[in-house]
C-alpha cells in the first residue's frame, strides 16, 4: 500500500522508516516542537531520494537564517522530485523552494495555485499564515484579512485538525474576530498540547482581549513542557513580559529579557532575536523605565551581526530601534540609503512606510517628540505593511503616543490611548496614566 502523509496525500517514498519519519517530522515542525530537524534527517537517511524530506529540512534551515545549507535543500529537492515524484510533490517542491529563494510573489503565485489543487496540503498552507508568513512579509496592507479568507476557503477539508484550527484561530483573531478566534484556537490547543504554535496564538487572543493575568498563568503552567531550544521559547516569554509592562512591573520584564531573550540567553532564530530583544527593550525605555546602556549595546553588536544589509522590512525597523538606542546614526543611514534606492526602484512592496518609521524612531530617541510625531501621523494606518502581528506593530503606536505627550499635544494623545483602551482594556501601565492625568 503506497505510503500518504497525515493528510492522506501519497509520498513518493518506499521506505516505512521514511514515510513515519517524515509524517512525524512534519508534525513536529506544524507545532513548532523541536526535534523537527533530527527527525526529517531520519527521514533522508532511511531514503536519500526522498524529495519531500529534502525540502522540508531545507524550510527548517530558512526558519534559522541558515540560507546556504537551506537553498542546497531546496536544489536537491527539485533535482529529486523531477527523477521520482507526482505532480502534486513537484508542485510541493517548487513552491517551498521558491519561498526559501525569498521569491515571495512567486511563491505567493505559486503557493496559491497549488492549494487550490491539493488544500489538503499542510506545509504549504502554512506558508501564508502567521505573523512571518508569505502575506504578512509580501508588503500587503490586508494581510491579516487576506489570512483569514484564505483559512475560510480550505477550512471544509480539515475539519477539527489541531494544526489547522490553530492557525485559523489566530488568522481570526488578528482580522479582528478576537472572541471567535480565541474560542478555535483553543479547540486546537486542546486537541494537541505539545503545539507551540498554538500556545503563541492563544497567548495573542489574550493580548487582544484583555486577558494579560490568564495569559501569565498559560505560560507558567505550559512553558515547563517546551525546550529551552524550541522556536518559540523565547517569543513565548516574551509574551509574558509585554504582561509584566502592563503591570508596570519592569523588572519582571528585565529579569524575562535575562533568562531567554537576551543574545548570550536565547536559542532562538536570529528574526526572533533582533526583534524580541529590541521591541522589548523599546517599550522598557519608551514607558519611562530604565534601561541599562549595556544591554543595548550588547543586543546591537549581535543584530549588526546577524542582519548587516537592509532586507526585509519588519528586521529593518527593529534595526532602526537598535540605531536609534545606540545613537549609531552612521548604521542607520547607511541602512536608509538602500531602503530608499530600493522604494525608488519600486522593489520595496511595504513602500514609504519603512523609512518613515526609521527616520521617526531617531527623533524620539533625540528626544525631537514633534518631528517623531509629525513623521508617524500619516503613516500610522501603513505600519501594517512591514508585518509582523499587531501585538508587535503596536510598539509603533506606543512611540508616537508617548511622542505626542512629550510634544505638548495632550489632547492628540488621549485620543489615540483612549482609542487603545477601549480596544484593549488590560492596557493600563500605571505611568501613561499618571502622565495623561
Amino acid at each position: 500500500m503506497p505510503h500518504e502523509d497525515r493528510y492522506g496525500l501519497p509520498l513518493s517514498t518506499a521506505s516505512d522508516a521514511a514515510a513515519s519519519a517524515y509524517r512525524d517530522g512534519v508534525d513536529l515542525m506544524l507545532a513548532g516542537w523541536t526535534g523537527t530537524a533530527e527527525t526529517l534527517e531520519r527521514a533522508i537517511a532511511a531514503d536519500p531520494d526522498f524529495a519531500l524530506a529534502h525540502i522540508a529540512r531545507g524550510r527548517v534551515h530558512a526558519f534559522y537564517q541558515q540560507g546556504d545549507l537551506a537553498r542546497q535543500k531546496a536544489a536537491a529537492a527539485r533535482e529529486l522530485v523531477a527523477r521520482r515524484g507526482t505532480e502534486r510533490e513537484r508542485s510541493h517542491v517548487e513552491t517551498l523552494a521558491l519561498a526559501i529563494e525569498g521569491r515571495l510573489p512567486e511563491a505567493i503565485a505559486a503557493m496559491l495555485k497549488h492549494v487550490e489543487s491539493w488544500p489538503r496540503d499542510a506545509v504549504v498552507l502554512s506558508l501564508p499564515l502567521g505573523a512571518f508568513g508569505l502575506f504578512a512579509f509580501s508588503g500587503m496592507a490586508d494581510h491579516d484579512r487576506a489570512r483569514h479568507e484564505l483559512c475560510q476557503r480550505v477550512a471544509r477539508h480539515y475539519g477539527e485538525d489541531w494544526w489547522f484550527l490553530t492557525m485559523s484561530g489566530w488568522a481570526m483573531t488578528e482580522n479582528g474576530d478576537v472572541a471567535h478566534g480565541r474560542a478555535v484556537t483553543e479547540r486546537g490547543f486542546n486537541l494537541r498540547r505539545a503545539n507551540a504554535h498554538a500556545a503563541h496564538a492563544v497567548l495573542h487572543a489574550m493580548f487582544e482581549d484583555g486577558s494579560i493575568d490568564d495569559a501569565d498563568r498559560l505560560v507558567d503552567d505550559w512553558i515547563p513542557s517546551y525546550d529551552r531550544a524550541g522556536i518559540l521559547h523565547g517569543h513565548i516569554r516574551w509574551h509574558q513580559a509585554l504582561g509584566a509592562l502592563e503591570h508596570g512591573d519592569a523588572a519582571r520584564a528585565l529579569a524575562i529579557y535575562a533568562d531567554v531573550l537576551q543574545p548570550s540567553a536565547t536559542q532562538a532564530p536570529p528574526l526572533n532575536v533582533i526583534t524580541d530583544g529590541a521591541s522589548l527593550l523599546w517599550r522598557l525605555s519608551t514607558y519611562g523605565h530604565a534601561v541599562p546602556k549595556a544591554l543595548w549595546l550588547e543586543a546591537d553588536a549581535t543584530a549588526q551581526k546577524l542582519f548587516p544589509k537592509s532586507g526585509l522590512p519588519f528586521a529593518d525597523v527593529h534595526m532602526a530601534l537598535f540605531a536609534a538606542a545606540t545613537q549609531n546614526n552612521e548604521a542607520l543611514a547607511a541602512r536608509l540609503a538602500v531602503i530608499e534606492q530600493r522604494l525608488a526602484e519600486g522593489k520595496l512592496p511595504a513602500g514609504p512606510v519603512v523609512p518613515a518609521v526609521c527616520r521617526a524612531l531617531a527623533a524620539f530617541a533625540d528626544e525631537n517628540y514633534a518631528a517623531c510625531a509629525q513623521m508617524l501621523a500619516p503613516v500610522l494606518g501603513e505600519v501594517v505593511r512591514i508585518g509582523g502581528s499587531h501585538a508587535q506593530r503596536e510598539l509603533i503606536e506606543d512611540t508616537f503616543i508617548v511622542a505626542l505627550m512629550g510634544s505638548g499635544e495632550l489632547s492628540r494623545a488621549r485620543t489615540v490611548l483612549d482609542a487603545r483602551l477601549h480596544r484593549r482594556p488590560s492596557f493600563r501601565d500605571t505611568r501613561w496614566q499618571a502622565a495623561m492625568g
